[in-house]
C-alpha cells in the first residue's frame, strides 16, 4: 500500500480499522480453523453496519472474494500496514508519576509495536532509577538522547504547568508525534501529530450526562 492511499483514508475509518484489527488478531490467537471473515460477521462483531465494513476496507484495496469474504490474516496484515505497525516504534515517556509509572510497566504497548526506550523525570529521587529495564533519565537530558536513539514519539505525563515547556523542547528534539496526558491544551506546530486525552475531562462529561438525564 502506497502513501497516497494512507494518506485519503479518513481519520474515523482509521479508528475503525484499529477495531477490526484487534477483533482479527483474536480470531488468529484462536486458531479456528476458519481462515475467511465476512464484512457482515466483522460488523457484528464490532458493532458497526456491514455497508460501513466493506466501505472502510474497500479503502485498503482490493482484499476481499465475492461470497467468501476476507482472508483473515491477509486482512490483518494489511491493516497493520496501514496504521504503521508492522515495524516497532521507539517511544519516549516523560513524567514518572502514577499515570507515567503504570505507561512504564505496561507490556501492552511492545505487542502493539509500540517500545518505550527513554524516560525521564525532574524529580531527583527517581532519576537514576530503572522502570522494566529502563533508566530513569533527568528531562535536561531529552534532546541529547531523544536525538541520539532518533525517537519519533513521544508521550507527555507531566503537570499542566510543564506540559507545553515540555513540548516545545521534545519537538525542538526531532519529536514528530506526541501524546499529550497532561490536563491541558498544547499547541504545536503544523506537521507534528498531536493527540491528547484528559481522564478528568472524559469523567466530567459522564457525570454531566448522568446529570442531565435525571
Amino acid at each position: 500500500m502506497n502513501a497516497a492511499v494512507k494518506n485519503r483514508i479518513p481519520g474515523r475509518t482509521i479508528n475503525r480499522l484499529t477495531l477490526y484489527k484487534r477483533y482479527l488478531e483474536y480470531l488468529l490467537e484462536m486458531d479456528s480453523g476458519n481462515n475467511y471473515i465476512t464484512s457482515s460477521e466483522l460488523g457484528e462483531e464490532t458493532h458497526f453496519n456491514s455497508a460501513i465494513v466493506r466501505r472502510d476496507l474497500s479503502c485498503l484495496g482490493q482484499l476481499g472474494q465475492r461470497k467468501v469474504g476476507y482472508k483473515i490474516d491477509e486482512l490483518c496484515k494489511t491493516i497493520n500496514k496501514v496504521l504503521g505497525l508492522d515495524k516497532t516504534w521507539d517511544v519516549a515517556l516523560i513524567g514518572v508519576g502514577n499515570l507515567g509509572k503504570a505507561l512504564a510497566v505496561y507490556r501492552g504497548f511492545e505487542k502493539l509495536g509500540f517500545k518505550i526506550v527513554a524516560i525521564f523525570d525532574n524529580d531527583r529521587f527517581k532519576i537514576g532509577k530503572k522502570w522494566k529495564g529502563v533508566k530513569i533519565q533527568d528531562m535536561k537530558y531529552i534532546s541529547k538522547i531523544v536525538k541520539q536513539k532518533r525517537i519519533k514519539i513521544a508521550i507527555i505525563a507531566v503537570p499542566f504547568k510543564a506540559a507545553q515547556e515540555t513540548a516545545d523542547l521534545l519537538i525542538k528534539s526531532g519529536i514528530k508525534a506526541i501524546l499529550n496526558l497532561a490536563p491541558t491544551r498544547l499547541t504545536v506546530p503544523d506537521g507534528i501529530k498531536l493527540r491528547s486525552i484528559d481522564l478528568a475531562v472524559k469523567l466530567e462529561n459522564l457525570s454531566h450526562l448522568l446529570v442531565r438525564d435525571r
